[in-house]
């Protein structure tokens, strides 16, 4: 079964940075488009970036300009390098292929407060 492992969440103060990274047990990661999911507690997961297979990125307004994703084919690793990180970033983040109906992994915490 594939799987899913989100590590590099942690506690930070706001204006700091963070990386996450998926790394995928299946070669699906090189077919599909990969993008990295926010969930606040008591709410659904909200896409907050997206790369495709040609590596073109999207973003939500939320993190324009501060989060960049990129994907290393070769390792089957997803990144999100989170700067100038704001309380309202705080949350769960989860990597999936989009549009894939695969089990969610454990997700890595991202806590952003002074």
């Amino acid at each position: 079964q594939v799987q899913l492992v989100e590590s590099g969440g942690g506690f930070v103060q706001p204006g700091e940075s963070l990386t996450l990274s998926c790394t995928v047990s299946d070669r699906i990661f090189r077919l599909a488009s990969m993008g990295w999911y926010r969930r606040d507690p008591g709410k659904q997961r909200e896409l907050v970036a997206l790369i495709t297979r040609a590596h073109v990125s999207n973003y939500s307004d939320a993190v324009k300009g501060r989060f960049t994703i990129s994907r290393d084919d070769d390792k089957n690793t997803l990144y999100l390098q989170m700067n100038s990180l704001k309380p309202e970033d705080t949350g769960s983040y989860y990597c999936m292929p989009i549009g894939s109906s695969l089990p969610w992994g454990q997700g890595t915490q991202v806590t952003v407060s002074s």
